[in-house]
Order: C-alpha cells, then structure tokens, then sequence
C-alpha cells in the first residue's frame, strides 16, 4: 500500500507540474490577482457580496474563471463544499508546482499542513493532534483567562485616557497573539519580531508575490526558533514536539508546523474577536445575553463563526483525475475553490441564513472547514473566544461602536476577512 500511494502521489504532482510548467504558471510572481478570481473575497460589510448568493442559487459548482490556462471552479453550496472537503482521493493539496522556485522542498516558502497530501500530511498531523487535544488544552485555560484580564485592564485604561479606544490594538490582536506565543513556546524576546508576520500573507491585494513573502518571513523566523529549541527545548508546542519525537521530525517540517499554528492562530481568532463584538454591539440583546448566561456562549460562538466565516476559502484543490463534480465536467489538474463563506449561508441549511441570530440554535458549521485539512486549533480558537467574549461584555455591560457598523474600514481581497481597527466607546 506504501508504494502504491507514493506510485500515486508522485503521478499527481507529474501531471501538475506539467499542466504548470507547460504554460509557465509561477504564482509567486504575480503582481496582480485579476477581479474574475477574487470577487468571492469581497465583503459588503460583513455580508458576502450579493454575486455570491446569486452564484450559489442557481450553480453551487461554478466555473469562476480560466487563468493561466487554469480552469478555477467555485463551490458555494454546503451540501457541495462537504463532498469536496471530505473526498480523500480526487485532489491533491500539494501547490509546489504553481510557485515555481519558491515550492522546491529546500525554500521553505511553501509547507505546513493544508498544502500537504498524504502520506506526509498523515505523518505530520499525528505529531501536532495530541498538542491540541482537550486535556492540553486545558493546560492553557488559566493562562488565556490571565491574558484576556491583562488586556481589559488595558482597554479600561485606555478608556480612561480617551473617549475612543481601538479594541483590535488593545483585546482584539493582543490576546490572541499572546496565547500563540504562549502555545509554540517563543520567548520574550522573540516577540515582537512575531508580532509583524501575520496579516500580510492572507492579502491577495498585490498578487502571490507579496503573500508568499510573508510566508517566508514568518516560517524563517520559526526555523530559527526551532533551531535554538534543539539542544534546550521549551515548555511549548515546539519543545514538547521536539521531546517526544527528536530526530524524527526536521527543522523544516516542525517550522512548517509551527507556522500553521501561527496561520491558523493569530490572524483567524484576532478577526473573530474584532468583527464578533462588532456584530454583538449592534444586536446588544445578545451581547447582554453573552455577559449573563454563560450557558448560551458556546452556540453564540457557533452562530459568529457562521455568519461571520473569516476564512473565507478552504485550501485550493487539484483534481487529480478528470470527473463530475455535481454535474460539471472537471478535469485533471484543474483548481477547485470552496467558499467557506458562501456555504455557511447557504438557504437550504436552514432560515434567514444571512442574519446573525444570537438565539439560533447549535448547528454545524464550516468556519474551521471540514473533513481531512479541518483546522487542527479549531477547538483552541473556541475556547479563546468562549472566554474573551463573555469577559468583554461582563467588564464592559456599556460598551458601544464609536462609529456606524458601516463606517468600519473592512479588508479587502484577504482570504481571511478581518477589520484592523474598531473604535469602541469603553467606558
């Protein structure tokens, strides 16, 4: 069996680098990603275009565009974007043949866990699943409580200075970041050299140059990290990786690693915590309701990370094979692009879809993705968010936006949507 999925796996990547090579497709190089490719990024407000609506009702299996010689499908459909997600066997994660020299397995600009297909993605998540299981995760909760009290000491003194305080600046990007260094077991010192990495690799604005650059930044920084944790392993995710399994697993395999945890992380919980409380504070029923009954918490988190869907696509896949994806003709080396966003939306999984109702009940969702690359933090995000949002509304009952829900200055074209400031009357 070995042999035969390394017979398989080599196959794919032979026909990718083909189709890639044949028509000189280098991602990293572009300056420019066209608008035909990136309009499901868009946002109005923090609703999905209304072309995503549109698209899902009458094709959830759309061709969104040819590029580069690429035929790109978009899936907006639940129903839709669970088969794809869940199929083991039709595609491929692997996107070292799209980015030329920045995919060779010594650059290190490509890696982790969601462009990694098996067997090595099998290897690699069994090394980073028992960090994240709930029993260690429970290691960190009187730490992350500690974190989140720090940073609402800081916003009511910032809300004593002035009338307006930047909740992103003072909670939102703060607790997060903290409870990453926390986890991977960065010093001090190292800090706030992290602090720099993050939201600049999920912005397609300038093209696949600018985001795989900030790939690269943040993983050189975590080899460097790795390193120094090999002869004198810290408390964290990367000592303990590094203790239990030594040798068996490289620099550049555990900085990979490290830096999914930083992607999936960081940047995801930050928006969540800046855009959830933005979309509490105008429903302030449920922002009350989240301050008193700690019993609703979790499915108010669930219904944020629905409607919200800050990480608008799953992993890009490659069919490995010519198929039919729901009718359409889909043929081997062609992308297929799942819109998280437009899935969590989708009519035909319950009522008024598009609205934000603190009182819904608990349902699934595909916020954290789903089947075989689901994000492995997803239960660390939630216990971060379960704990920040209720503390947020129990320390501050009269918190309110500082300017219209309109008015915020949204992101445009990042694969995970985000704010970066949030004006907030604290006090």
């Amino acid at each position: 069996m070995p042999g035969i999925i390394s017979h398989t796996k080599a196959r794919v990547r032979r026909i990718l680098l083909g189709r890639a090579t044949s028509r000189g497709i280098d991602l990293s190089q572009l300056s420019k990603v066209p608008d035909s490719l990136t309009w499901p990024l868009r946002r109005d407000g923090v609703d999905p275009v209304a072309r995503l609506a549109e698209v899902r009702a009458h094709e959830p299996v759309n061709l969104l565009t040819s590029f580069l010689g690429l035929n790109i499908w978009l899936v907006t459909g639940e129903t839709e974007t669970k088969a794809v997600l869940a199929d083991l066997s039709s595609y491929s994660n692997d996107i070292r043949p799209f980015v030329g020299a920045r995919g060779s397995a010594t650059d290190g600009d490509i890696g982790g866990l969601g462009f990694t297909d098996p067997p090595d993605h099998t290897r690699l998540r069994k090394l980073l699943t028992p960090e994240f299981t709930m029993r260690r995760l429970e290691r960190l909760r009187p730490r992350i409580a500690d974190i989140i009290e720090r940073q609402l000491d800081v916003v009511e003194a910032a809300g004593s200075a002035a009338s307006v305080v930047d909740l992103v600046d003072t909670f939102a990007f703060p607790v997060p970041f903290l409870v990453i260094c926390e986890l991977l077991g960065l010093p001090m010192e190292d800090r706030e050299r992290f602090r720099d990495l993050g939201s600049a690799r999920f912005d397609v604005t300038y093209g696949g140059m600018g985001t795989l650059g900030a790939v690269s930044a943040s993983r050189m920084f975590l080899m460097e990290a790795t390193r120094k944790q090999r002869t004198d392993p810290g408390d964290g995710l990367i000592g303990q990786i590094i203790r239990e399994n030594g040798d068996e697993i490289n620099d550049f395999d555990l900085a990979g690693l490290a830096d999914g945890v930083f992607t999936g992380g960081l940047e995801t919980t930050a928006s969540m915590l800046a855009l959830g409380t933005a979309v509490l504070l105008r429903d302030p029923a449920g922002f009350a309701e989240v301050g008193r009954d700690g019993g609703r918490v979790d499915a108010v988190v669930e219904e944020l990370l629905r409607y919200l869907s800050v990480v608008q696509v799953a992993f890009p896949r490659f069919a490995r094979e010519d198929m039919t994806l729901f009718g359409k003709r889909v043929l081997a080396g062609d992308v297929v692009v799942c819109s998280l966003s437009g899935s969590n939306r989708d009519p035909r999984s319950g009522e008024v879809m598009d609205e934000f109702d603190h009182s819904r009940a608990p349902r699934q969702n595909l916020a954290f993705g789903h089947g075989f690359h689901r994000c492995v933090g997803a239960e660390l995000a939630r216990m971060e968010l379960r704990m920040a949002y209720p503390a947020l509304a129990r320390r501050f009952p009269g918190m309110r936006l500082a300017s219209d829900a309109g008015d915020l200055t949204m992101r445009q074209l990042s694969i995970v949507f985000g704010v970066d400031e949030l004006p907030v009357h604290a006090i």
